[in-house]
């Protein structure tokens, strides 16, 4: 497929987004579900939803589920590749050899995928939602010192305020603020990284379909497509289940010696609490689960942590000007999303790779 092919099939908003996903899902014969998300729309009024498009029998013992839009405005990728993995023939017919089913699941977030948001209609992020909800909160410290200073009064930021966060990046290391901002924090709901107080739409829906997908699978392979971290284009492959040795020389075995884990330091992502990959472990106990995300790099971590914070503040004040708003929705927008070919064909390129390598380690 050429650069071109790729780019097609990506699109500059949720709405056209969800409607080449549906259309590619239905040209291959896939059953599809179109979970809609209540009482809400997007920011065109379109209806949102999480769609899913199964392809291979009910009765597989294997199956493949892909994720995209876990973080909203990071679904322009995700959906890109879904829709070009949908579209080629190759992967389809490797799905078919392989007797494996694959389990598209398309923007698991579709409200920040509309409104150019990471966090959904809470204010919580997904990623960090995935919980046991009747045990005692995981406990952020970091972040309590952090988040006025992270999240202002005004913006952008006072002199002042930025010098305090300076020092605290001083005293405690780089690593250490990205811990802090990122981890996950369960203390602020205006905050950034919030996991919530009790499992999301996006979270209650996801555990439906698998439970109504999965029963029959013995094995269960996923990518989850993020993008925000690493060199531009590069798709880092990150283990995405709890720790355990021998799931992660699976992977490894899988996806190459590449694939780094938070556990053990070695990726571009900070140790995270309530991951999506609990779901898995959650439901499909009898399972062999074997998980990673795909994380495609846009811009450099400073770009990507000021952005979160611009579009942090902003949900903290509507009455924003309409001029200041744009821009800053346009910058998150850009900062998860490399609008050129020559990204999307690494992006469409790099998972074209991920899900081969994912049905030939579930045979």
């Amino acid at each position: 497929m050429s650069a071109l092919g790729y780019a097609a099939h990506f699109a500059s908003s949720y709405q056209q987004a969800r409607a080449k996903f549906l259309a590619a899902a239905a040209a291959r014969g896939a059953m599809l579900e179109m979970h809609v998300l209540p009482g809400l729309r997007g920011a065109e009024r379109e209806e949102l939803a999480l769609d899913v498009g199964r392809l291979g029998p009910a009765t597989a013992s294997s199956l493949l589920v892909l994720t995209s839009a876990t973080h909203g405005v990071e679904g322009f990728c995700g959906s890109g590749a879904q829709v070009a993995l949908l579209h080629d023939d190759g992967v389809v017919e490797a799905i078919e050899e392989g007797g494996s089913a694959v389990l598209f699941v398309h923007a698991m977030n579709p409200y920040g995928f509309s409104r150019l948001r990471r966090v959904n209609e809470d204010n919580v992020d997904l990623n960090r939602n995935f919980r046991d909800f009747g045990a005692p909160a995981p406990v952020n410290a970091g972040y309590g010192e952090l988040h006025e200073l992270l999240l202002p009064a005004s913006w952008p930021p006072p002199a002042a305020s930025e010098a305090r966060l300076g020092a605290w990046i001083a005293g405690r290391g780089e690593k250490a603020m990205q811990s802090a901002m990122t981890a996950g924090q369960y203390s602020h709901p205006d905050g950034l990284f919030f996991g919530g107080t009790q499992p999301t739409w996006s979270n209650r829906t996801l555990r439906d379909v698998l439970r109504r997908h999965t029963g029959a699978a013995r094995r269960i392979g996923w990518i989850d497509v993020h993008t925000g971290l690493g060199p531009s284009g590069h798709g880092e492959k990150i283990f995405a289940a709890r720790d355990d040795v021998a799931t992660l020389a699976r992977a490894r075995a899988w996806w190459g010696p590449e694939v780094t884990s938070f556990y053990d330091g070695s990726s571009t992502s900070a140790a995270l609490t309530g991951v999506m990959f609990n779901a898995f472990h959650d439901e499909c106990p009898d399972a062999e689960f074997t998980g990673i995300a795909l994380e495609f790099g846009t811009v450099p971590l400073p770009e990507v942590l000021m952005a979160l914070r611009a579009e942090g503040w902003l949900h903290g004040h509507p009455d924003t000007p309409d001029r200041s708003a744009t821009a800053i929705r346009r910058r998150m927008r850009d900062t998860f999303y490399v609008d050129t070919d020559a990204w999307k064909e690494q992006v469409g390129r790099q998972a074209r790779d991920a899900m081969l390598r994912a049905l030939e380690g579930l045979r």
